[in-house]
């Protein structure tokens, strides 16, 4: 049985460490998020809306630049600063559909803005994984 998990866990290592990883970083966003929200700023507010969701992904991504390198994809690029670049650009493009989304969901809909993040946060994370992929941790192989 161990063995046999041992097995599936390498077979997908990539895969399980993303999980583990996104959800990580899905708690660093939400929980910074909400610090922003309960703080500082009205969720209310569409530019305050938008401050609290940057504030909070710009935490997210700092820790999930760190944790993706070393533990999802293992990188061994010694070109550090273009990596995180190209890492960073990526996360942009899936920041900006978050924020469409959130605005969508909490301004237009008027869902509350904390069950709206929340589910945002799989499609985010979905997304950020291909292009991790694809376009980021992509070996020279």
């Amino acid at each position: 049985m161990i063995q046999t998990i041992k097995q599936l866990y390498f077979r997908y290592k990539e895969l399980i460490n993303y999980v583990i990883i996104g959800g990580l970083t899905t708690v660093v966003s939400l929980v910074s998020y909400y610090f922003f929200t309960t703080v500082f700023l009205d969720p209310q507010d569409l530019f305050q809306l938008m401050a609290a969701n940057t504030f909070s992904w710009i935490c997210a991504v700092s820790f999930a630049y760190i944790t993706n390198r070393k533990f999802v994809f293992e990188s061994k690029s010694t070109d550090k600063l273009r990596e995180m670049l190209k890492f960073f650009n990526a996360r942009v493009f899936t920041l900006l559909i978050e924020m469409a989304c959130m605005t969508l969901l909490v301004n237009i809909l008027h869902w509350y803005d904390r069950i709206s993040k929340f589910v945002v946060q799989f499609i985010v994370m979905a997304l950020n994984y291909i292009f991790s992929k694809l376009f980021v941790f992509r070996s020279k192989e």
